[in-house]
């Protein structure tokens, strides 16, 4: 999954932000927010301006894993969510986290072999 960093000072961010930072498209972001409503749930300011927590984009980030990543459904994904609140983001994070040690792995193996 493509990210840029995300500012630790903001509270709120755009959906121009959020779609840059998890590497999508503003428009399936709106069709994530109709397809899974309970997950997410920008809070929305005047003229329907979608306004982003950090616990939002992390919820995205599990939509995101599964429909992306594992390749699911839509329906098959709410399902998951549904049946499986908390234990997704879980094993979501390890991964992310894994996946980070892996890429450092990695550039610490083309250092050593340069040697």
């Amino acid at each position: 999954m493509p990210e840029t960093v995300i500012n630790d000072e903001k509270y709120f961010y755009s959906i121009r932000e959020v779609a840059q930072h998890l590497g999508v498209s503003e428009t399936l972001l709106r069709y994530w927010e109709k397809q899974f409503p309970k997950q997410i749930a920008p809070k929305k300011i005047g003229n329907g301006v979608r306004q982003y927590t950090k616990e939002d984009i992390a919820k995205i980030r599990i939509v995101y894993d599964l429909v992306k990543v594992r390749g699911l459904k839509l329906a098959a994904a709410r399902e998951v969510l549904k049946q499986n609140k908390q234990g997704t983001a879980q094993p979501f994070e390890a991964l992310q986290r894994l996946r980070k040690i892996r890429e450092e792995l990695v550039a610490m193996k083309r250092a050593l072999g340069s040697m």
